[in-house]
């Protein structure tokens, strides 16, 4: 006859049960759950619309990923003729606005009223609380960074958010909107980079339709 089995005692689990699995990847332990979450969160910024342009009649603008990307496009080219780190203006230029997944954009006149720098750094504390621990600081000091504007590849990445503003604008205006021109009045004036003000004074005569022109090609 077989001895008896002792019955095993049940045990409370230590695990929350709304925390994510952590799993293990490349020997760190690496959430999984929340660096996806995380990119589904970026990528609610192709929906979110830069709410600055509604005042001057533009009733679908640019999302806040459209400019975004062409912020990293011009960091990347100031970064070059500046001689700076241009990997690190790109980063700065790709993550500024990723609290607006969560807040929203919210146009000057709003800034006047709240206090959206505090609501920024909030936010984007929240965004990035369960990311995998290298990942998170590199987040914080590259956002401590930006913020600080000490360093040059933080006053260009800065640079390139201001002079988006000011291409896009300026094909606003091109496109019928004139009142975008409101924008060219005080916004160069915050240009830092010698390469970022002389692109922005050509681009006083500057046709954003030229280069679409150029290539397209007729036959009969």
């Amino acid at each position: 006859m077989s001895p008896t089995r002792p019955r095993c005692c049940a045990m409370k689990s230590s695990v929350k049960k709304n925390r994510p699995p952590i799993k293990t990847f490349g020997g760190d332990k690496f959430n999984a759950i929340a660096a996806l979450n995380f990119f589904a969160e970026a990528g609610l910024l192709k929906r979110v619309k830069r709410s600055g342009w509604w005042v001057a009649g533009i009733e679908n603008p640019e999302t806040v990923a459209e400019h975004c990307f062409r912020c990293a496009v011009i960091g990347f080219y100031l970064a070059h003729c500046e001689k700076a780190d241009p990997f690190k203006v790109v980063t700065m230029t790709l993550f500024n606005d990723i609290h607006e997944a969560r807040i929203n954009d919210l146009h000057k006149m709003g800034h006047y009223y709240i206090d959206f720098r505090e609501a920024e750094k909030k936010a984007f504390a929240d965004q990035i609380a369960d990311l995998e621990g290298q990942v998170k600081g590199v987040l914080q000091a590259m956002r401590r960074d930006y913020e600080e504007q000490l360093s040059r590849e933080s006053i260009i990445a800065r640079d390139a958010d201001i002079l988006e503003c000011l291409v896009q604008a300026k094909e606003y205006s091109d496109n019928g909107y004139p009142v975008a021109r409101t924008f060219f009045k005080r916004a160069p004036d915050y240009l830092k980079t010698k390469t970022a003000r002389k692109l922005w004074k050509q681009a006083g005569s500057w046709d954003s339709h030229a280069w679409w022109q150029n290539v397209v090609k007729f036959e009969r």
